[in-house]
């Protein structure tokens, strides 16, 4: 056993006892917080094409529901593991409540490689992990929502299985559903437009002129894309290169965000791009630009390669591509990191704003939910911002002093401790 193997639920626990010092947190509080308040593991037999049964297993964590029902996402990927759930569900604790939204923070994942998979054996598997899981969900309880590998259908198969189970349809128990069973409009680049509002504030406070500011990004799924199209659309940001899970493409004059996305739709990777250089991801972090977005996996910038990076402004729509270790020598370097569960917390609001359509049963148009996300995104910003330079710390100590105390607050009037 690898006793130096990176776990990203010892460093998330680090990230809450840095925030808990600064906040001179009761002892029982700090500890309440410290770990979930409740995990189900399960275990998932799944009849596959071929007439043979496999057996998966898979998680939910229930990390903090003091301040409302627990939100989080599900993840399918074949290196899954507890504590990377424990810690994605602790960030949604504090995600949910740095944007001060009236919920706790989840997560559940399945170890699986879904790409292996038919659309009949994913439909299986997520119809199984439902009949599991469910009896913990519900729109009072904890609501889903995609991650990793899951997608507005795979929602729809849950929400089905869940509503057979309960005998009525409860559109409300998971988020991330496509349009025509009560998806939210302007959730597909919620995380993404989230970060961008966020990147355009920062620009006002360091001064920064956007227009034309070289950017790479790093991961090229749901957020990463879409932080290409939008950082063009919105700010004209100059995206220089782009990397994904094969690999990535590098052209200083800039890359052409619907002409990357064809060949990516067309290949399947963005590597091979005509006109652009190679480039890895561990060679994207360490160029010269000015913005640079984490939009992958975790512990993307650590100890051993934070000297190196050279970005003015580090927009992290990743979950803790960030270890606390190279948090301290980026914010002694001087750059400014926007922090993950600030920055990518528009997909949970937007996913919030689903949980209310669907209670009430009124659908906002994408304008109205893009206005919405903005405000809370602008103030969360703010919140954020301010509170690191009163304290005198970098922006995730910030963000954790806003989130935990808020967190703190819900617990010590409940009574908990």
């Amino acid at each position: 056993m690898n006793t130096n193997a990176f776990n990203p639920f010892a460093m998330a626990q680090k990230q809450l006892d840095e925030a808990a010092e600064h906040l001179q947190l009761d002892p029982a509080v700090h500890e309440l917080l410290r770990w979930p308040l409740r995990e189900l593991h399960v275990t998932l037999p799944v009849k596959m094409d071929d007439g043979t049964t496999r057996i998966f297993h898979g998680f939910r964590v229930q990390y903090n529901d003091a301040r409302g029902p627990n939100k989080g996402g599900i993840r399918y990927h074949s290196g899954e593991t507890i504590d990377t759930v424990r810690a994605l569900a602790a960030w949604m604790t504090w995600k949910c409540a740095v944007v001060d939204i009236p919920l706790g923070g989840g997560k559940g994942g399945i170890i699986c490689d879904p790409k292996s998979l038919s659309a009949t054996e994913l439909e299986r598997l997520s119809r199984a992990y439902i009949r599991q899981v469910g009896r913990i969900l519900g729109l009072e309880k904890d609501v889903p929502a995609p991650d990793v590998y899951t997608t507005p259908q795979i929602m729809a198969w849950m929400m089905d299985e869940f509503s057979f189970m309960q005998g009525y349809s409860e559109y409300g128990m998971i988020t991330g559903k496509p349009l025509a069973l009560g998806g939210s409009a302007g959730r597909g680049d919620a995380t993404a437009r989230g970060g961008m509002y966020c990147l355009r504030e920062a620009a006002k406070a360091l001064k920064i002129d956007l227009k034309d500011a070289t950017t790479a990004i790093q991961g090229y799924g749901n957020a990463g894309s879409f932080a290409h199209k939008l950082g063009e659309e919105l700010f004209g940001l100059k995206v220089v290169a782009v990397t994904d899970s094969r690999g990535g493409i590098y052209n200083p004059k800039g890359l052409d965000f619907a002409q990357v996305s064809a060949h990516k739709a067309k290949t399947g990777s963005v590597i091979n791009f005509p006109g652009a250089a190679s480039i890895s991801n561990e060679e994207l972090l360490e160029l010269d630009v000015t913005v640079l977005v984490p939009a992958a996996l975790e512990n993307a910038i650590n100890e051993h390669n934070a000297e190196r990076v050279k970005a003015k402004v580090i927009v992290e729509l990743a979950n803790g591509p960030t270890t606390p270790e190279a948090d301290i020598i980026l914010h002694e370097k001087g750059f400014y990191v926007i922090p993950d569960f600030l920055c990518n917390a528009g997909g949970v609001t937007v996913s919030y704003f689903e949980m209310v359509q669907n209670t009430y049963g009124y659908y906002w148009d994408e304008c109205d939910v893009h206005e919405r996300l903005e405000k809370k995104m602008t103030t969360a910003f703010w919140n954020v911002h301010n509170m690191a330079r009163q304290h005198n710390v970098h922006n995730r100590l910030g963000a954790y002093l806003v989130a935990v105390n808020r967190v703190a607050e819900a617990v010590r009037l409940r009574g908990w401790a």
